[in-house]
């Protein structure tokens, strides 16, 4: 039963092995740090502390966005995912401010440090583990479109980054018997950590306040436009909000004026079609049509128009700056 749910649930399965190896991966960590007692080794394993609180976070969000539809949540429960990358955002900056004022500490006031080479083993080791769960992670976040799962696949990269150039570090410490380095090099993965906690909050409010997704939107606009038949004039006040895994397109599409409701009907269920048959993820779609207008005559290419006013001249190409605003091309 278990094998049947991961089956169908691979963003949990996912998740939860990031999880599991989090926390042996922080152990060790640890193991290394008390053997070495150094900064920058102490660095990386304050920062798996994030990482598997993140993970136990994460794997609760992504629980919530697969939970269906209902009536006090008719978008989802998707943007949960949002909130988890702020949060996994959130741990990473204060966890890198954290390692700062503790490592500035200690290069005042040094203490001995022993040990290198074997605490850089445990660590180099761990970072390729993170390196290869990480690839996995994002990987899988791509293909189940999980804002999640990228991000906590990004933070994985990161502590693997991070590892690498701490195992640099402590070979360079260990050679040249200049202790000092080790609170200089704990800083500086400090401030890198800091960094990347602020690209990755940075991206979940943007998700959070619905900011627009401009590669989304020019995606569906190219498939619209390659795609475009006649009766379809014009879209314009088109917008895009993603709910986790699930995406919603709002629209306005200019169409003849004398088509029946059951013609109209069946250029909109040809939209539909056409976006979920294209686009990499499903996608709910609000069309509003709206009659044209003899001011459009000169850009519709409806040949058998029964009304036409003014003969055709060109046709309108549509791009993000004309379909996202919210009026018929002609005003333009």
């Amino acid at each position: 039963m278990v094998a049947n749910l991961y089956k169908v649930q691979p963003k949990k399965k996912a998740i939860l092995l990031s999880l599991c190896i989090g926390i042996a991966l922080m152990l060790a960590k640890f193991v290394a740090y008390f053997i070495t007692q150094s900064n920058a080794i102490l660095t990386d394993a304050l920062e798996s502390i994030v990482n598997v609180l993140a993970s136990s976070f994460a794997f609760y969000s992504i629980y919530l966005a697969t939970i269906p539809k209902d009536k006090n949540h008719p978008y989802g429960h998707g943007k949960v995912e949002f909130f988890s990358a702020f949060l996994e955002g959130t741990l990473i900056t204060i966890a890198g401010l954290i390692i700062i004022f503790k490592s500035t500490y200690d290069l005042i006031y040094p203490k001995p440090i022993h040990q290198l080479f074997e605490g850089a083993i445990i660590i180099g080791a761990t970072g390729i583990v993170n390196l290869i769960i990480g690839f996995y992670l994002i990987n899988t976040g791509k293909k189940h479109n999980s804002i999640t799962l990228e991000a906590d696949g990004k933070h994985l990269l990161t502590d693997a980054i991070t590892s690498a150039g701490l195992v640099v570090g402590v070979i360079l410490i260990q050679l040249t018997k200049i202790y000092w380095l080790d609170s200089v090099i704990s800083i500086l993965l400090g401030l890198y950590i800091i960094y990347n906690g602020y690209k990755l909050t940075r991206r979940s409010i943007g998700g959070l306040m619905d900011e627009s997704n401009i590669d989304l939107v020019k995606d569906i606009i190219e498939i619209l436009q390659k795609n475009r038949k006649e009766p379809w004039i014009d879209v314009h006040n088109l917008r895009a909000q993603q709910y986790g895994a699930d995406l919603h397109i709002d629209c306005h599409f200019t169409l003849p004026y004398y088509f029946d409701l059951n013609r109209v009907h069946q250029e909109i269920s040809s939209i539909d079609k056409l976006i979920n048959g294209n686009a990499h993820r499903k996608t709910e779609l609000f069309i509003h049509a709206d009659p044209c207008l003899p001011a459009c005559c000169n850009y519709c290419k409806m040949n058998d128009c029964p009304v036409r006013k003014e003969a055709f001249r060109g046709e309108i190409k549509w791009t993000i700056e004309n379909a996202t605003k919210n009026q018929k091309h002609f005003d333009q």
